[in-house]
């Protein structure tokens, strides 16, 4: 769990920090964010599956949900006991076997800005490339937190630039993805599934 929040977490501040230099994007480049931005900035709820692959070959799945502005649901299947919830204040991690919760403002957070109204990819700092293969957009970034060190893939779809899978690979060599898929957006979501205080012990 701890993995996948860190991957999870890692790759928004690559998308929005202006904190470092790197090279100037092609004018081209520019273009291609800019369309992607468009498109992420028109989705105001998604719902899909999630798999996550460790380092050690270790698949994760379960469901998210979100709704923005503010609101995110992570939801694992069993037997993990894991459920990620933003109620558009705060975000809880809560452990359904052990009945723990730990909570985080969601504006000290780098979730803050992926569940925003508006978002701009050009505008990072952080991408280093943008490569076109058929079917798909790989964006290529690194860390711009002297906490975090390590680099990015992030795989849109393309046509339609849907977010779809995103590798890290920490300072250590060792890559974490995330494939998202079956996603659906403009979906009916209740608010009801975000509530912090409904969803203290089960998923």
């Amino acid at each position: 769990m701890r993995r996948f929040l860190s991957c999870l977490l890692f790759v928004v501040p690559l998308l929005f920090s202006s904190a470092v230099s790197a090279r100037l994007l092609t004018r081209n480049e520019e273009l291609v964010l800019n369309k992607i931005s468009d498109a992420y900035n028109g989705i105001k709820s998604l719902e899909a599956g999630f798999a996550q692959i460790g380092p050690d070959g270790q698949i994760t799945e379960g469901r998210v949900y979100i709704k923005k502005p503010g609101l995110m649901r992570f939801e694992y299947a069993p037997p993990a006991p894991t459920l990620v919830v933003s109620d558009g204040l705060d975000i809880a991690v809560f452990n359904t076997r052990l009945h723990t919760v730990d909570r985080y403002p969601l504006s000290a957070t780098p979730l803050n800005l992926l569940l925003a109204e508006h978002v701009s990819f050009s505008s990072s700092q952080a991408v280093t490339g943008v490569e076109q293969a058929p079917g798909q957009i790989i964006v290529d970034a690194r860390a711009t937190d002297r906490r975090t060190t390590g680099n990015i893939q992030i795989v849109f779809t393309d046509p339609g630039y849907e977010l779809r899978q995103w590798s890290v690979t920490d300072a250590q060599g060792l890559t974490t993805t995330v494939t998202l898929r079956n996603m659906q957006t403009g979906v009916a979501i209740p608010d009801s599934i975000f509530s912090l205080r409904g969803n203290k012990t089960q998923p």
